[in-house]
């Protein structure tokens, strides 16, 4: 079983926040990959599926970002379950350029949130992660303010002009691991 967790914010408030890049994802590849509607399943909404003979599920913490960890901790409880080959998680990265892809093997969280809650429930660093660049914020503008303020249009057409090829990535590392997905889409 391939587990994806996108990281977002719950509620219509942040839908169309930066900070919900991961979210995105997530409900494309629901889309994409027909495995239906989220259904909240505790802390979790989940969707799942099998993809080219593999189990997935896609879940999205029901939790704030910066609690991320805490809802996910029960979906790697399996006993199969190994994280550093079987947990993706997407997220939006600000240090990156908009529209910019980077799938890695593991990393820091790199002063985000979400990806520090989920270290901490893990105890390690060693899971892959792909990270959608949605840019620095203007001069002024405060990081916090930035991530959760509503993307422009012009901004969220990059974002969801990435979906397919995003949609494609995910699937490589399901099929393939990593490092395929890293070579194929890193940008």
């Amino acid at each position: 079983m391939k587990l994806v967790a996108g990281l977002g914010n719950p509620g219509p408030k942040y839908d169309s926040t930066r900070h919900n890049a991961g979210w995105w994802v997530l409900d494309r590849l629901a889309y994409e990959w027909d495995f239906g509607a989220f259904e909240r399943e505790g802390a979790v909404w989940v969707s799942q599926g099998v993809l080219g003979g593999t189990g997935v599920l896609l879940t999205k913490p029901a939790t704030y970002m910066n609690r991320s960890g805490a809802a996910l901790r029960s979906m790697w409880g399996q006993e199969a379950f190994d994280v550093s080959e079987d947990l993706l998680v997407v997220v939006d990265d600000a240090a990156l350029d908009l529209g910019r892809v980077r799938f890695r093997p593991r990393g820091s969280a790199g002063g985000h949130n979400g990806l520090r809650s989920v270290e901490s429930a893990l105890g390690t660093s060693e899971y892959a992660r792909l990270r959608v660049g949605v840019g620095q914020p203007p001069p002024g503008l405060g990081m916090k303010e930035w991530v959760l303020s509503d993307m422009g249009e012009e901004d969220e057409d990059v974002i969801v002009a990435l979906l397919p090829e995003l949609v494609r990535g995910v699937r490589v590392w399901v099929e393939e691991g990593i490092e395929p997905a890293m070579n194929q889409f890193n940008r």
